[in-house]
């Protein structure tokens, strides 16, 4: 194992990581993590890829890339290109231009032909459709609408002269109504709710054993309003995964996260998963209550819930400051 492979290796165990945690973190592959620990860069897909993984690696592990490779820049396969490919690109931008010309020249005559027969074709039509339509302006149906004698001072027309398509089209113009929801009921509610400010007040948080491999927790707040949830990198640098409803909903972050940083969100129906590489340096609360895993990396699943599930049997109340009794 090389020494720059060594180092890397003890800062990731440092911070409690495994392979599979850095591969997830870094998008590189396992192999390829290996093969750098090892200090066999060969395994590595080209020269360029082995200081730009290395980089990625190290920075995964809360080491400083640039002092890393300038320490060990000896032992570090350099980026240049290789200067064989040059020779080659010069003789294709050599390529003479008349040769491409030459294979195009029959195929831009064959369709500039049959433009100009789609434009002679189109020409006669339209033609022809006017022909037509100055044909069709008989004279006669103007004055096939009579005049009621009885009513010609008013200049009201009998209503057989109107034509039935006119009618059909002033029938079919009145729409179906179909019922429409009450603006005040559920649209109204919907968006009353996403616009309440959070709970913090009465909110109990409840550990309900796990789903998949993530821990559960369901958040019961009063009337089921959104609960805030705050991320805080604490004594170190933490990387942190936010998606909504669950590991597989729209991810809201992705990245590492400096000591001191601070995102919120606010938990509403939907639920929300949390997923930290270094649980350690990583504080969660919901509501103001704190929500633990103690695996080295750690996955919470959140689910705002209604009052008869929080609290389940088997579950753990997070909330010591609201008791709530039952009357028989």
């Amino acid at each position: 194992m090389s020494d720059l492979g060594q180092q890397l290796r003890e800062a990731r165990m440092a911070r409690g990581l495994s392979l599979d945690d850095v591969q997830e973190m870094t998008k590189i592959r396992k192999r390829y993590l290996e093969a750098i620990e090892a200090g066999d860069y060969k395994v590595l897909p080209g020269s360029f890829y082995v200081r730009a993984f290395i980089k990625t690696y190290a920075e995964a592990v809360g080491v400083n890339a640039d002092d890393l490779l300038t320490e060990h820049q000896s032992n570090v396969p350099s980026a240049d290109p290789e200067p064989v490919m040059e020779p080659v690109l010069q003789r294709r931008r050599t390529k003479p231009a008349s040769e491409g010309n030459s294979k195009w020249l029959p195929t831009l005559l064959m369709w500039s032909f049959l433009v100009v027969i789609v434009a002679v074709i189109y020409l006669v039509v339209i033609n022809n459709n006017k022909g037509d339509g100055n044909q069709a302006a008989d004279p006669t149906p103007v004055t096939s609408g009579e005049i009621d004698p009885s009513s010609a001072a008013g200049g009201a027309v009998q209503a057989s002269s109107v034509p039935s398509a006119a009618v059909s089209s002033d029938a079919s113009a009145t729409p179906s109504v179909s019922p429409s929801p009450d603006p005040s009921s559920s649209e109204a509610a919907s968006s009353a709710d996403s616009s309440a400010a959070p709970a913090v007040d009465g909110v109990v948080v409840t550990q309900d054993g796990k789903t998949g491999s993530a821990l559960q927790f369901n958040v019961q707040s009063p009337n089921q309003a959104p609960v805030p949830v705050q991320i805080t990198a604490s004594g170190g640098r933490s990387w942190v995964e936010v998606r909504q409803g669950d590991k597989n909903g729209d991810k809201l972050f992705y990245a590492t996260m400096e000591d001191g940083d601070t995102i919120s969100y606010n938990l509403d129906s939907q639920g929300m998963y949390i997923k930290s590489g270094a649980s350690p340096y990583t504080t969660i609360t919901v509501g103001g209550q704190p929500v633990v895993d103690d695996r080295n990396t750690a996955k919470i699943q959140l689910s705002l819930v209604s009052g008869d599930t929080a609290g389940t049997d088997g579950g753990n109340s997070l909330n010591t400051g609201t008791e709530e009794s039952t009357q028989p």
